[in-house]
């Protein structure tokens, strides 16, 4: 069965955790993932994390953080609820199925 599953995050950088995760641990290969905005505005998420959360001075709040990260999973398999779980694992905040 092939299904798409989309997920919310408000980092960029667990958004590239979520994608891991499902490459290591459900076999789905990296060419399969995609990460992108919600929208039409580039964005790297709704907060700082990581590098941006400690950079010195404080980072520009000019149109960087303008929203959640979606990560989408083209899946070819019989258990979508595996792919689902890891993305909910790895800090999604919201996991549909197109």
């Amino acid at each position: 069965m092939e299904s798409t599953l989309i997920a919310e995050f408000d980092t960029r950088r667990a958004a590239e955790l979520a994608v891991e995760h499902v490459v290591q641990e459900c076999g789905v290969p990296r060419t399969d993932e995609f990460v992108q905005p919600t929208g039409a505005d580039n964005t790297a998420g709704n907060r700082p994390a990581g590098a941006d959360a400690k950079a010195v001075p404080e980072p520009e709040r000019s149109g960087k953080l303008k929203g959640p990260i979606e990560v989408s999973v083209d899946f070819h398999g019989d258990d979508p609820r595996r792919v689902a779980n890891a993305l909910k694992f790895a800090g999604a905040k919201a996991v549909r199925t197109k």
